[in-house]
């Protein structure tokens, strides 16, 4: 069994925390460890690190390598980087091109496809259902995981279930899909008892899912017929589809396999509400905060101090640079936010204060006309790239660590409470030759000060 893992999503419902240039299976919602981390981790109980595939963007490439690079088992050589974003039908074919050209896959070897994004538990009784699924789809047919649900959920997509298919496993022909119900909907699946949420996990053979792809997608099916690298350069031509659209809702081989553990995809505030541990007055906790007569409400903190008075059914989510304060059962909104956000333009919608760069980070302290303070993080071993900028000049000044700084011809090295002056249009570099991460605070100052004023010479990530 070959396992992919679409690690290409954007998710907008868990903003704040969640945004476009870094979202939500970066992030370590519920441990030390990120939901992408977990993912590989549960499939690495059944498949071997070199069967695991992760599909994502040139966008999120370094946070997928530095996410795996610290789970010493799983390679980094199987990533593929998709040119444009194509939703997932395009992005299955992709991968089960890359299995055959690339990892010498046959027709009846099996591919299971999984989000990046959700958390499962326990996670040895997903390796059992896992490896149930591989007998099912080795029988021709096209094997998606379906959860029993808790509740009438209207934010989740329905499986109806219908006969049983084998002896002695609990699988059942589909017989159809449904899309997220209103409530009323939704309460009446729940009580007819064979509705099941779509956890968006499938497993199928290699010939199976390119057969459906050639009768229900053709346009996708067809490229099939090139190289990997043929389909990877023409990626931008395929239709913009869903495999649910493209195929699961068609096709006659589809079957669905219950299963009886916690599922969550975090798809709103109000699903990672689940995760959490609540007070006696249920309310949920993280960071710095003073509460008075406040009840079933979540307070999620960064830095500040947040105080609640006479609060119920609330939640509160604080970041470095955007609060978000609205009424428990209304998270499905948050989208609209991000919307308006991206609509006016604002950073808010794509980057936090800290972005995250191969060789480490930068957080913006403050910007202002014709300023901007940052304080700048180098990884251990790490270094930028050698570069320019036009319109800015920089002023290093050491905190933590010993830096290495090229300016112009000249090499020095800047210790902690020492500082290093680059003028405008000259060529440097920052360095990280040691075994402690370096921390220097920057000053930029000139007629602009975007990061866009980068004019890069030599970079070891080929960005």
């Amino acid at each position: 069994m070959k396992a992919l893992i679409l690690a290409g999503g954007s998710g907008t419902r868990l903003w704040p925390l969640s945004r476009r240039n870094y979202p939500k299976q970066f992030l370590k919602l519920n441990g030390d460890k990120s939901l992408l981390q977990q993912t590989a981790e549960r499939l690495l109980r059944v498949v071997s690190a070199d069967d695991i595939v992760v599909m994502t963007n040139s966008d999120y490439k370094f946070h997928v390598l530095s996410d795996l690079n610290s789970l010493s088992a799983v390679p980094i050589t199987n990533i593929i980087l998709e040119p444009a974003s194509r939703n997932t039908a395009p992005a299955i074919a992709l991968g089960i091109k890359y299995c055959i050209d690339k990892l010498g896959c046959k027709e009846d070897d099996v591919l299971f496809v999984s989000p990046s994004d959700h958390i499962i538990k326990p996670p040895e009784k997903f390796a059992e259902y896992l490896s149930l699924s591989e007998e099912v789809a080795k029988e021709g047919y096209v094997v998606t995981f379906g959860i029993k649900p808790l509740r009438p959920e209207t934010g989740y997509g329905y499986i109806k279930a219908g006969r049983v298919i084998g002896k002695g496993r609990e699988s059942y022909k589909v017989e159809r899909f449904a899309e997220k119900p209103d409530a009323g909907t939704a309460k009446r699946y729940l009580k007819q008892g064979n509705y099941y949420w779509n956890s968006g996990m499938f497993a199928f053979t290699i010939g199976t899912m390119t057969e459906e792809l050639c009768r229900y997608a053709p346009k996708i099916g067809k490229m099939l017929d090139m190289s990997f690298d043929e389909m990877l350069s023409n990626f931008e031509k395929m239709p913009n589809i869903s495999i649910d659209y493209a195929v699961m809702e068609k096709s006659k081989k589809v079957v669905t396999q219950p299963l009886a553990l916690y599922w969550n995809d975090i798809g709103s505030w109000d699903s990672l509400a689940e995760v959490f541990p609540k007070d006696k007055k249920g309310n949920i906790k993280s960071g710095d905060f003073i509460d008075i007569d406040t009840r079933d409400t979540m307070i999620i903190g960064n830095k500040r101090l947040i105080t609640t008075i006479g609060l119920e059914d609330c939640m509160v989510v604080e970041t470095a640079d955007a609060i978000l304060v609205a009424r428990r059962g209304h998270s499905q909104k948050v989208k609209d936010i991000v919307g308006k956000l991206k609509s006016a333009h604002r950073k808010e919608a794509l980057d936090h204060v800290t972005t995250f760069r191969p060789w480490g980070s930068f957080t913006v302290l403050e910007d202002g006309e014709r300023y901007k303070i940052k304080r700048i993080v180098v990884n251990p071993n790490e270094k930028l790239s050698l570069q320019m900028h036009y319109h800015r000049s920089e002023h290093w000044v050491v905190i933590k660590g010993s830096a290495k700084v090229t300016i112009g011809d000249k090499e020095m090295f800047v210790h902690e409470n020492e500082s290093a002056y680059v003028p405008k249009s000259t060529l440097h570099r920052l360095e990280n030759p040691g075994k402690v991460s370096l921390e220097i605070i920057e000053v930029q100052n000139g007629e602009y000060v975007g990061e866009d004023d980068i004019v890069r010479i030599d970079d070891k990530y080929e960005r």
